[in-house]
């Protein structure tokens, strides 16, 4: 072990090999992941030209979501002008959708009644449309009781209600599609105060509150300690209750970060198994690595040792791995990825000063290297050339002429002719 943090001070690039032999999991393991992967992630790209032609494809971005969370402080000025510089870099270079990690959130945008603040979702929003970034709202409410601000608890059932519904309208109104998805009512299986209060069918009034503002809006159900088994079986028949009441459930959401050091990967299979009955959309909502029943959540001032960097990075790509082999899944979106920035610092891909991590190494790899399609190839004699390609998007060339397509999973392949 000494030699390998020895020789992981002198070469990045030595720890994507380090890692491959360190995998926790088995040949015939991998082997199967893999061949889920090709089988659910990869199409073809099938292009049409002179017979001879040399054709050069070159994958652009990722269909699949590769997210994290942008905190408040990227543009509420709190951030220094240097480490904004270097969070927009990083986060661009390494991720291709986000979600709010507080902005939407009730208790965030309205502490006090009537003084609603929309700046740091417009600042938030403005950047990611001018990046293409593709994002989260969460979440609309929040019933675990703690979470809901006093002057709602102090309002009568009949303001409540109509409280509830001005919210609901007025900010899926305000940002009609401009973020992908919102999570409805974050972790009811926890705590839901709205329907203690109110009723069961709250939920289903938020949720056509919600599309009178936007018709066209995608509502998502988001809770924790589901992954790990723990809470699957209530959050299991909560979506059954849902569904059953006509409540427009557009996707799961399952939160990343109830495990502690490392996770039980048969777990996080069987729980992905069991809600894709559901034939919902999945996305890993909110994922560090330590995790929340990590001694590193405690003690958030803890450090990791070299050894334990390199653990994080196995631990990293095992879970990325069994996550993006699984037909259901759609999406892994990081609860924070810098130092400076992350609820669970030592669980970030960068350290305080911007150094990048083990865990850094490993996620570039896996994404851009592993899981990405460059080829060049010659057109045969029938003018035709089919490359499997991971879905995204691409710049296809043919003897310098370029044309930039999209291979998606719905279709499956996609034809180029020049």
């Amino acid at each position: 072990m000494r030699l390998i943090i020895y020789l992981l001070k002198r070469s990045s690039v030595l720890v994507v090999a380090l890692l491959a032999f360190l995998q926790f999991e088995c040949a015939a393991q991998k082997s199967e992941t893999e061949q889920s992967i090709d089988r659910i992630r990869k199409g073809a790209i099938l292009v049409k030209a002179k017979p001879g032609a040399k054709v050069q494809v070159e994958q652009v971005a990722h269909e699949f979501w590769f997210g994290c969370a942008i905190p408040n402080s990227f543009v509420d000025g709190s951030m220094s002008e240097n480490d904004k510089k270097q969070f927009e870099e990083k986060f661009l270079s390494n991720f291709n959708s986000a979600v709010t990690e507080n902005a939407v959130k009730w208790g965030t945008m309205e502490r006090r009644k009537g003084e609603v603040n929309y700046s740091v979702i417009e600042d938030i929003l403005k950047w990611t449309e001018a990046n293409k970034i593709p994002i989260r709202g969460h979440n609309l409410f929040w019933g675990i009781p703690q979470f809901v601000q006093p002057w709602v608890k102090e309002l009568s059932d009949e303001e409540l209600e109509r409280t509830l519904k001005n919210r609901a309208e007025t900010v899926t109104a305000r940002y009609k599609g401009r973020f992908v998805e919102y999570d409805l009512n974050n972790e009811m299986v926890h705590g839901n105060y709205y329907e203690d209060r109110l009723g069961a069918d709250i939920t289903s009034k938020m949720a056509k509150w919600s599309q009178n503002g936007d018709p066209d809006i995608k509502l998502w159900l988001n809770d924790y300690d589901i992954l790990t088994g723990k809470k699957l079986p209530e959050y299991m028949a909560q979506i059954r209750r849902y569904l059953k009441e006509g409540v427009p459930v557009a996707g799961i959401g399952v939160q990343g970060h109830l495990h502690a050091e490392t996770f039980d990967r048969l777990q996080l299979k069987n729980a992905l198994d069991s809600l894709a009955q559901f034939h919902l959309p999945i996305r890993v909502t909110e994922f560090n690595i330590p995790g929340q029943r990590s001694k590193y959540y405690e003690d958030r001032k803890l450090k990791l040792t070299e050894e334990e960097e390199l653990q994080k990075a196995t631990e990293l790509v095992d879970y990325y791995r069994i996550c993006f082999a699984h037909p259901a899944v759609e999406g892994m979106i990081m609860w924070g990825f810098w130092e400076g920035a992350n609820w669970i610092p030592v669980s970030s891909l960068y350290k305080r000063d911007w150094s990048p991590t083990p865990a850094a190494e490993a996620y570039k790899n896996l994404v851009f290297k592993e899981w990405w399609t460059r080829e060049e190839g010659k057109v045969n004699r029938k003018g035709e050339l089919s490359i499997p390609a991971f879905f995204g998007k691409y710049k296809v060339t043919v003897d310098g002429n370029t044309k930039t397509v999209d291979l998606n999973r719905a279709q499956g392949n996609v034809f180029v002719t020049f």
